[in-house]
């Protein structure tokens, strides 16, 4: 099992989250913590670290398979995410 970490940042995001979108990015991060790695996620090629789709809406986090931690840094909205 992987520890989640969500930094002050990506918590701020999460928090405008509301109603279905917020219960399944909720479910999708609990998720990584029994698997950060799962089917559909893709390796970032400009930055370090991994996205996540859930609809229209992108998680952003990197790994740390030595401490067994996955480090959520964004979660925004598809048009957002990358500025």
């Amino acid at each position: 099992m992987y520890q989640i970490e969500i930094i002050p940042h990506a918590r701020k995001d999460l928090d405008q989250l509301k109603g279905k979108v917020f219960s399944r990015i909720k479910d999708e991060i609990i998720s990584l913590s029994k698997n950060p790695r799962p089917y559909g996620v893709v390796k970032l090629t400009n930055q370090e670290g991994y996205r996540l789709r859930i609809g229209d809406y992108r998680i952003l986090y990197r790994i740390d398979d030595k401490l067994k931690e996955v480090f959520i840094y964004r979660i925004k909205h598809r048009k957002e995410v990358y500025r």
